[in-house]
């Protein structure tokens, strides 16, 4: 199943280089790298456009899809993902306020997505454990989170609006102007998040024996809660820093994923990873390409397709398990 999920995204890759408002067949890709004319506008548009967009894609889609699959683990939650409890909105808000406070920082942006992503779960957490920790605690709590979260996020860029250009898109997510510039500050929190999560794989598994079992074990809960969800917050937050507000893909992928790997995470968390980078190429290639030349933002088409499914997991998790 992994090799498929493998060939599946070398696909889409090649797809999202090839597509777009004016498609490229591959001849005339490879003859125009091999050429390397700077001047040519096959090269111009594959260099500068559609090569930074589609690995910006593959990593908000893998870092998010990993991202969902800590916290949903951690917090014993199958309705838990950065967007739907607030973690997103968390590194949107002080992404946001880095940028205006401190504009002529290089770097400063990954640095702050990743602190606010951090503190908003932690919030989080903390509020869903003083109402009484369980399922539907944690997401009311992360609701009202992230909806104080993104009333600041709109206060800013209505006192702000000449130092948060692009605010818009930013608030509904996309992949239109990104460059390797902007990839770049945020490649460190990626890799530490997926390596972090890979380490913690089997511990995981472990703490969803239930916190007796695990203990018994000889797991230590708290670290292993805490060393997740700074792993979700490395990977949230250097994802909105150059993809804004995503939402859906840390929710819908690990269900997907669970449905064709299982609940091990030794194998769940490379298959989310493959698999949320194929879904956000895919929705990126609809995006770009549905209105064509118009481009419609990626956020939207996630919504069209992840509001239908919380939905169903609402209706499902009335009559069911966490994991089912």
């Amino acid at each position: 199943m992994l090799g498929i999920l493998v060939v599946l995204l070398c696909a889409a890759i090649l797809a999202s280089i090839r597509c777009g408002s004016q498609n490229y067949t591959m001849g005339q890709i490879i003859s125009s790298l091999k050429a390397g004319d700077q001047g040519d506008t096959v090269w111009r548009v594959v260099m500068h456009v559609r090569l930074p967009r589609t690995l910006a894609c593959l990593l908000a889609g893998c870092a998010l899809a990993v991202a969902g699959v800590l916290i949903q683990s951690v917090l014993n939650n199958a309705m838990a993902s950065p967007s739907v409890i607030g973690v997103n909105a968390g590194a949107g808000f002080f992404a946001l306020l880095a940028a205006i406070v401190f504009p002529e920082v290089a770097g400063l942006v990954s640095a702050a997505s990743f602190l606010g992503a951090l503190l908003a779960t932690l919030l989080i957490y903390a509020l869903a454990s003083r109402a009484g920790l369980s399922r539907t605690t944690l997401v009311l709590a992360g609701i009202a989170v992230s909806s104080m979260l993104t009333a600041g996020i709109n206060t800013i860029t209505l006192l702000y609006p000449d130092a948060v250009i692009g605010a818009t898109g930013f608030m509904l997510g996309g992949f239109s102007g990104v460059t390797f510039s902007a990839i770049q500050g945020a490649i460190v929190y990626l890799l530490i998040g997926l390596v972090m999560a890979a380490l913690l794989a089997t511990d995981l598994n472990v703490l969803q024996l239930g916190e007796e079992s695990a203990a018994s074990l000889g797991l230590h809960i708290g670290r292993t809660r805490f060393l997740a969800i700074v792993a979700a917050a490395l990977l949230a937050g250097a994802a909105v820093s150059f993809a804004g507000l995503l939402g859906f893909v840390g929710l819908l992928i690990p269900h997907a994923a669970r449905r064709l790997i299982g609940n091990d995470n030794v194998w769940l968390l490379p298959a989310s990873a493959l698999l949320g980078g194929v879904f956000v190429i895919f929705c990126d290639l609809l995006a770009r390409m549905l209105f064509a030349p118009f481009e419609l933002p990626v956020g939207i088409v996630m919504s069209l397709l992840g509001g239908p499914f919380f939905l169903f997991l609402l209706l499902r998790h009335k009559r069911s398990r966490v994991y089912g």
